[in-house]
């Protein structure tokens, strides 16, 4: 009898161990996808070496899939429209955008897929495929999860910083001018920032 009753409780708490254990360690992600009105993708150049132009694209969409609890990343994906370039100065823009830059009318968009994401205690570095100009390199963003909340709407939000670096000449962007100093008028390497603000989809 004794051994009866003590099989069954451990029946029970094995049950009870089979039905938990599942909902603590496997948290599903969840899809957040990008808030273009309160995020920034933001880029700086080197211009006739002696100082920076700041410029950013204001058309894109993006998700990010995510367990905000564990704070890992699972999927990144972004697409953005490469005309909406914006550097506070109309004629460089429409400079940006031709064929000696962007050339957004045979290539309109960009494109970044992650391929791999480690976390560390504070900033995480997210490894990923960026399409530019029909050009695919790989790049590395390094950030930093700033949380999630609440919106007085009932949505949740998360944010993200992250900074990046890419060089003009692997994908095609190869046009400049000689100074008389003997610099060049746009630097090769693009320096990228990110401040991005997610919304959690429903179910």
């Amino acid at each position: 009898m004794l051994k009866k009753r003590g099989s069954s409780w451990c029946m029970l708490l094995l049950l009870g161990a089979m039905l938990w254990f599942p909902l603590v360690v496997h948290a599903e992600p969840a899809r957040w996808n990008v808030d273009p009105e309160h995020s920034t993708i933001e880029f700086r150049v080197t211009h006739m070496v002696v100082s920076k132009t700041t410029g950013r694209f204001t058309d894109y969409a993006g998700f990010i899939d995510m367990d905000a609890e564990a704070g890992t990343v699972t999927a990144i994906e972004a697409t953005i429209k490469a005309g909406s370039v914006n550097t506070n100065h109309e004629k460089r823009d429409t400079h940006i955008r031709n064929a000696d830059f962007l050339d957004v009318e045979q290539y309109p968009t960009m494109t970044f897929k992650m391929k791999s994401y480690k976390k560390t205690a504070e900033n995480f570095t997210a490894v990923g495929d960026f399409t530019l100009r029909g050009a695919t390199k790989e790049i590395t963003l390094v950030g930093r999860y700033n949380g999630a909340t609440k919106d007085p709407w009932g949505n949740t939000r998360g944010g993200f910083s992250a900074e990046g670096k890419i060089k003009r000449k692997d994908f095609g962007l190869v046009w400049n001018k000689t100074l008389d100093s003997g610099g060049l008028i746009v630097g090769d390497e693009v320096q990228i920032r990110l401040d991005i603000e997610c919304i959690k989809a429903k179910p």
